[in-house]
């Protein structure tokens, strides 16, 4: 401490960090070292929050009265004369662990470093508080330990697996004070070592990792022999005790209920070799024995050992010559205790000390394979222990279990064959010519199929069916939906016998048909097993695919007509590579519809299935329901009859045939349509020609006016009575400015003088009233937005005749005109600018009397106080 007056500055460059109750700490008690080791002394300062590292110095008293500065981690110059070469050589040196504890190391600690050490650090603080040096008492011994190897030593030690070793050492001390002797012997493999078995300086036995058991039964042990010798003994070698051993002995002193290692020696005992036991095992290579006979098999071993090992036997079976051996089945195995382990089947004796047989009595076709004989050689260890010293395993035994497989032929057989699509197609596979049949076989099929190339390109078969021996069925993919569905059938007809049957025979199904008959022999377990495979020549499903071809002509019987007679159309079919054709006619007319955008629109009038059920289909005339007849005359020629015929039934009218083809059960399959050629109504009279058109006052009006739409019909070409004048009215609007949009329905006026009008999305209201007997009036009330666009009118005109019936005109429409619907602009914004005035006004006056209230009550008392300030001046001024 009495070189820290001299330092004041540095001192105060060093109180950046505060101590509060700092204790200065190093190890309690005394330290004791041989000469020659290490000297390590920690010191460390508790309590310490500075944020940079606290400095530390070191000093020596060999008495421990007077110090002499040794070292110190800030100043360089601090240390004594004597100690500055030990500094500048290494032998002395400080080794910081943390920002408050540094380690001080001597090497080669000589005698006359024994004294007392004492550790300081220098101190900023106002008040000193806690202690900030601390002192420890180090003891140099002189080196009085002694280790040696066995005598005489044994560097090199050759054993085979199972066999006893022993190695020893010597170690003792001459220490005056009382100190205890720690031995461990280590083994060296490569550069690892890894801890056998040691005797702690407390007198107690530690086995290394992986000896335990082997130190817990008796296998590995440690005793005293003598006053220094240690002896390590192994009952039984394993492969892994090979290496390099050494002793390594390690002396203790007790001081204050605490150890301390002074020193440590090794010494290398010896390098410990392990040979291999020699075991060769061979069995027979290539055996063949005949079905249902026994096949003997013998496994001889060959060993140097000659002491008392016992072998365990073990015979496996695969089909392939590796085995995957040791996943292989175990056939039998005969264990170290002579215990026999098999089967009812397989049986394993014992013939000499070398030599042992496998026997599998009644073998069969799945016998044929691979055996292995794996060996495995045990020894006895301490307290009836077994350690495996070899094991080996033979070269594969390919066995060839020789039988009589069974003789047969198949044949492949197309009962019937197919002449057009839809047609039934069946296939027979039989049996034939068999022979040398045992009764534990059966028969089982599989069904192949292979699509015809006119080239030479080889082209895959597709499986349709296997059968298993099991009598499981799998289909293929190709046929495994329709199999579900009933158009693939395969059966079992006999016992000799596989059928075959595509119900519908497809296009897709034309090409080359197969079969394979397995024949499966039945093992012990009975277990079916496949033998044998026969396939059939394949056979051959086409027919020539023509396109199929229908015509249809329609011709009239009666070329000329007038109005209110019948009219009368035949139509004859012709067909051709159709199979059993039926057919189905429908009637069509084709009827202009009088605006020039729009194509011709086609009716369907009534129908006729394949069935000859008959059936109107949209023939509207309610007053002539039975006015069309259509009816089979032949089986190729149909009859269509329209009785009162109408001007209105003016058009083309056709045959429509569909040519049906039957399918297996109540099925049919369309084959083919044709369309035949026109036949046209023509009515040639001298009739009135009416037209029609649309006026409107109002094209142009405001929203929620009155729309008034006048329809007017003209008549030229003859004058005719009112009374014999009817006409059916619709009323037709576009949305739009053009015509791209479709017209909608508003309402209609049929010639009874009945109105019917359509549902609409739009609040105006509509109506249709005859006010003149030429004149049709529409009249939408309160017209909104969405009623503007283009109106027309379609009138279908009613004349009667002579006899007295009524004749429909050919429906007639007007040219649209447009109609807008505009906005009032002042009745719109009458309401909201008298509204917006009147809050206007209201707004001002309320501001206008919160001002006024404001001014009177708020700032009355302030103008009063201010005049009287005024006056008292005035007053002061005249004084």
């Amino acid at each position: 401490m009495g070189r820290l007056a001299p330092r004041p500055l540095l001192l105060a460059l060093l109180g950046l960090a505060l101590c509060r109750g700092r204790v200065v700490r190093v190890p309690s008690g005394s330290l004791v070292r041989v000469v020659g080791t290490e000297l390590v002394i920690p010191c460390n300062v508790s309590d310490y929050d500075g944020p940079s590292e606290q400095n530390f110095d070191w000093s020596f008293s060999s008495s421990g009265s007077s110090f002499v500065e040794l070292a110190s981690t800030w100043e360089a110059g601090f240390p004594a004369q004597p100690y500055r070469e030990r500094l500048q050589r290494g032998e002395i040196l400080l080794r910081r662990t943390a920002n408050d504890g540094v380690e001080l190391h001597i090497k080669n600690v000589q005698p006359s470093d024994q004294g007392h050490y004492k550790c300081s650090t220098p101190s900023t603080d106002a008040t000193v508080q806690g202690n900030y040096e601390d002192i420890v008492q180090v003891k140099v011994l002189a080196d009085a330990l002694q280790v040696g190897a066995g005598a005489p030593p044994e560097p090199g030690l050759s054993l085979r697996l199972g066999e006893p070793f022993e190695l020893r050492c010597s170690a003792s001390t001459a220490s005056p004070l009382h100190t205890h002797l720690a031995l461990l012997w280590e083994l060296q493999r490569g550069t690892a070592r890894r801890s056998v078995l040691a005797l702690t300086h407390e007198g107690r036995f530690r086995p290394g990792p992986g000896y335990e058991q082997r130190y817990r039964v008796g296998d590995v042990r440690l005793d005293t022999v003598g006053a220094d010798g240690y002896r390590l003994s192994v009952a039984r070698a394993l492969a892994a005790d090979q290496g390099s051993y050494r002793c390594v002995v390690s002396e203790w002193i007790g001081e204050q209920g605490s150890w301390q290692e002074i020193q440590e020696k090794a010494v290398d005992v010896a390098t410990v070799l392990i040979q291999p036991t020699v075991l060769r095992v061979a069995v027979a290579r290539n055996v063949s024995v005949a079905e249902g006979k026994g096949l003997d098999l013998t496994c001889n071993i060959t060993t140097d050992r000659a002491d008392d090992v016992r072998p365990e036997v073990t015979w496996y079976f695969s089909r392939t010559p590796d085995g995957t051996w040791p996943g292989a089945p175990v056939l039998a195995r005969l264990d170290r205790d002579s215990l026999v382990h098999s089967s009812p089947h397989v049986a394993l004796s014992h013939v000499d000390a070398r030599s042992y047989h496998l026997l599998v009595r009644d073998v069969s076709k799945e016998n044929s394979g691979y055996y292995f004989c794996h060996v495995a050689l045990w020894a006895p260890g301490h307290n009836r222990s077994w350690h495996k010293v070899a094991e080996a395993r033979s070269a594969p035994a390919s066995v060839d279990v020789t039988w009589l497989e069974p003789d047969y032929q198949v044949y492949l057989n197309a009962s019937k064959v197919p002449e057009f699509s839809d047609d039934l197609t069946e296939l027979e596979c039989r049996i034939v010519d068999m022979k040398s049949l045992q009764a534990s076989v059966r028969f089982t099929v599989s069904w192949y199929y292979r699509v015809n190339r006119r080239s030479d390109d080889l082209v895959a078969s597709e499986l349709l069916a296997v059968m298993n021996g099991d009598w499981t069925l799998k289909y293929g993919d190709r046929s495994k939906q329709r199999a579900q569905d009933g158009d693939f059938i395969f059966s079992k007809e006999h016992t000799d016998t596989f059928s075959f049957r595509i119900q519908r025979t497809t296009e897709e199904d034309r090409g080359s048909y197969y079969c394979a008959v397995s024949a499966w022999t039945k093992q012990r377990n009975d277990s079916w097993v496949k033998s044998k495979d026969v396939f059939s020549k394949p056979v051959n499903i086409f027919w020539a695919s023509e396109d199929s071809v229908l015509v249809v002509k329609a011709r009239q019987p009666k070329p000329f007509f007038a109005a209110g007679n019948t009219f009368e159309m035949t139509c004859k079919v012709s067909s051709k590579n159709i199979k059993s054709p039926r057919y189905s006619v429908l009637i069509t007319a084709e009827k202009p519809v009088g605006d020039l955008s729009s194509p011709n629109e086609t009716k369907y009038i009534i129908s006729l299935d394949q069935d000859s059920v008959v059936k109107l289909e949209n023939w509207t005339d309610a007053s002539r329901v039975d006015g069309v007849v259509l009816e089979k005359v032949q089986e190729d020629e149909f009859r269509y009859r329209m009785y009162q015929t109408q001007v209105s039934d003016a058009g083309l009218y056709r045959c429509v045939v569909t040519a049906w083809s039957p399918v297996r059960g109540s099925l049919w399959r369309e084959a083919a349509t044709s369309l035949s050629n026109p036949i046209e109504i023509d009515f040639q009279t001298a009739g009135p020609i009416f037209n029609a058109s649309v006026h409107s006052d109002t094209p142009s009006v405001i929203r929620g006016d009155l729309i008034k739409l006048f329809c007017i019909i003209a008549v030229e070409g003859g004058a005719l009575d009112p009374d014999d004048m009817a006409f059916d009215v619709s009323w037709f609007a576009v949305h739009s400015f053009g015509l791209d949009k479709a017209p909608v329905l508003l309402s209609s006026l049929d010639r009874k003088g009945i109105v019917t009008t359509a549902e609409r999305d739009q609040k105006s209201e509509l109506s249709l009233e005859r006010v003149g007997v030429l004149e049709f009036l529409l009249r939408v009330h309160g017209s909104e937005d969405q009623d503007f666009g283009n109106y027309y009118c379609s009138v279908t005109p009613w004349v009667r005749s002579p006899t007295g019936s009524w004749q429909k005109e050919a429906e007639i429409y007007s040219k649209p005109i447009f109609v807008t619907v505009k906005m009032d602009v002042l009745n719109a914004f009458k309401y909201p600018l008298l509204i917006g005035v009147g809050l206007s006004t209201v707004i001002g006056l309320l501001s206008c009397l919160i001002g006024y209230c404001s001014s009177h009550w708020c700032c009355k008392k302030e103008v009063q106080e201010t005049r009287r300030e005024r006056r008292r001046l005035m007053s002061m001024e005249m004084d």
